[in-house]
């Protein structure tokens, strides 16, 4: 698979089959991940991938968890900027309302709402869950690195005809996870990812978001 197919059919896939991934192909993605650029080459990430019993473990701990905070607790960071400017604001709500319309849940049906958004501590079904941590001690670059780190895993998936969805929302449960997957001490979860193959049949995996056209976005100077 040529890159630029891989770039071209990434999409955030928001329901999985249960089929298992080896973990062969896990450690191959991740093999190839690991070539992605950092300043310095601090290599910055720290990856726990969990699947079978441990991955059920943890998806049950937050289920309970989520039964007396259904909207999960604080983040350690800001996942959007407070306030989120224009035209950022018009993007993110408009992915939201077309997300919501593949699967036919209005605005005004809260409780569909909150039972797709449990869906995200489920992974969606991905029978792999992916958690991303970094050391407190690093900055936004090394963050950017994480970045650059994370888009390479789902190109390798891509390769492996496999499909992901990188997950901040995980951050609201950074205490559970971490008794599950038992990082180093001082690092800080940044976000999970659901790897696994995509429910084609599925109608939320239809939702492909707008690009702006790179003239929006970039000027090209002395060409």
């Amino acid at each position: 698979m040529k890159v630029s197919e891989a770039l071209a059919t990434r999409i955030s896939c928001r329901a999985f089959l249960p089929d298992p991934v080896p973990e062969a192909v896990v450690r191959r993605i991740l093999d190839h991940a690991k070539q992605a650029p950092s300043g310095g080459n601090l290599q910055p990430w720290i990856v726990r991938v969990l699947a079978g019993e441990a991955l059920a473990a943890l998806k049950a701990e937050v289920a309970a968890a989520m039964e007396t905070h259904p909207m999960g607790r604080p983040t350690e960071y800001a996942i959007y900027p407070e306030p989120l400017i224009q035209p950022f604001h018009a993007r993110r709500k408009t992915c939201g309302e077309q997300l919501y319309a593949t699967i036919g849940v209005p605005r005004e049906d809260k409780a569909g709402r909150l039972r797709q958004f449990r869906r995200n501590f489920e992974f969606f079904g991905a029978p792999v869950g992916l958690f991303l941590f970094l050391d407190r001690t690093m900055g936004p670059p090394q963050w950017s690195d994480a970045g650059m780190f994370l888009q390479s895993v789902m190109l390798a998936a891509r390769e492996e005809g496999l499909h992901t969805c990188a997950q901040e929302a995980w951050a609201m449960w950074a205490d559970e996870v971490e008794r599950h997957a038992r990082p180093p001490e001082g690092a800080m979860l940044f976000c999970g990812m659901g790897l696994g193959q995509m429910d084609e049949a599925h109608p939320i995996n239809t939702l492909r978001t707008e690009r702006e056209p790179v003239e929006r976005f970039a000027e090209l100077i002395g060409f």
